[in-house]
Order: structure tokens, then C-alpha cells, then sequence
């Protein structure tokens, strides 16, 4: 595996930390524990997250968040809790996947990875925040379902085809940029349209 390779699979990891931490962390030791990821010699650190106690509380931080991502506002909180989980988690992750054997490279790695995590998770509680103000509850469960299905399938890709996790990569960075500046334009717009009734209150019914 090459060094394009392992950056591409790092940055997958730290990017999709920043959906859903605790998935990334099953959904990996799980693999690595049926042998369905084999790991070469200098990432054999990340063997730790096949361990069955991770396994298991990465398990039960799965499920507590599939249910809080789901309902209205209770989402916002959960990723408010998360703001640092998730970034430090995926510095974690990233710093396991590059090479040990140079310094420079994990400091790197820790500062990119933790930077990757936290702009993915700005995204995604910048959409869930946009989300939250539409009356349409199902929206919200659409939305988290859709990120749930993305996150394995993206994870799967990266770790099958290590030459894709590279265009995985962009892709999930070009996503997370486009959720943060459609975010920024839709509360932007909401806040101006609140503004002007503030402003512009309607005028009283007349009298019978």
C-alpha cells in the first residue's frame, strides 16, 4: 500500500468521524476482526479497535447515537456534546493509519485528521441545525438514514479499493464545504426574513 493509499484512507477516516464516530470505530473492528481488513505491518496499532471491550462500547455509542440523530433537535444537542469527541477521535484514527516511524508525518497526520473530523462535523450539525427549523419531522430521519447508509458504504469503499478512498476523500471534503455554505446561506436568509417581520410587524385587523 502506498503512501497516496494511506493518505486517501486516513482522510476517508477522519472525514467520516465527523458523521458518526462511533460507526467508523464499530464498523472498523468489526472488519478487522473477521479478517475482512488485513492490516499491514505498521498499522498494526489500529488492532486495538477490534478489541471486544472497544467493539463493545463503540457498539453502544452506535446505538445511543442512531436514536438521538433521529429525533428533532435532540440531534443538535448530541453533536454540540461531540463538537470535541469527534475531532479528537478522528486525529486518533488518522494518527494510527500513518506511518510511526516519522514524527513529522504524525503530527501532520494529527492536525489534518483532527481538522478533517471537526469540518465534517460542522457540516453535518450546520444541515441538521437547517433541518430542524422545517415542520417535517421525516426530514430529519431521511437526512440521518441517508448519513448512516453513506458512512458504511464510504468506509467499505475506502478500505476495499484504497486507491478510491483517495476520490472518497475530495469527495467528502468538497460535501461537507457545500453543506457548511448552503447552511450559512439558508440561516442567512431565515434570520434576514425574521428580521423584517421584527421590523415590519403586520398591521392589526380593523375593528368589527
Amino acid at each position: 500500500m502506498g503512501i497516496v493509499e494511506i493518505l486517501g484512507i486516513a482522510t476517508s477516516v477522519s472525514l467520516l468521524s465527523g458523521w458518526r464516530f462511533y460507526l467508523v470505530v464499530l464498523a472498523t473492528g468489526i472488519a478487522m476482526r473477521s479478517g475482512y481488513v488485513p492490516l499491514p505491518e505498521h498499522l498494526e496499532s489500529l488492532a486495538i479497535l477490534a478489541n471486544p471491550w472497544v467493539m463493545g462500547i463503540a457498539a453502544v455509542g452506535t446505538l445511543a447515537e442512531f436514536f438521538a440523530d433521529k429525533i428533532m433537535w435532540l440531534d443538535s444537542a448530541w453533536d454540540t456534546v461531540h463538537t470535541l469527541v469527534r475531532p479528537i477521535g478522528g486525529a486518533l484514527l488518522t494518527l494510527a493509519v500513518v506511518d510511526p516511524s516519522d514524527p513529522a508525518t504524525q503530527v501532520i497526520a494529527f492536525l489534518l485528521g483532527g481538522g478533517g473530523a471537526l469540518l465534517a462535523h460542522g457540516g453535518k450539525a450546520s444541515a441538521r441545525a437547517v433541518v430542524n427549523t422545517s415542520p417535517e419531522p421525516f426530514s430529519n430521519v431521511a437526512l440521518s438514514g441517508v448519513e448512516d447508509i453513506a458512512t458504511v458504504g464510504l468506509l467499505w469503499l475506502a478500505y476495499e479499493y484504497p486507491v478510491a478512498a483517495v476520490a472518497v476523500a475530495l469527495a467528502l471534503l468538497a460535501l461537507c464545504v457545500a453543506l457548511l455554505l448552503l447552511a450559512r446561506r439558508l440561516l442567512k436568509r431565515l434570520f434576514f426574513r425574521t428580521g423584517e417581520q421584527t421590523q415590519h410587524p403586520l398591521p392589526p385587523p380593523p375593528l368589527p
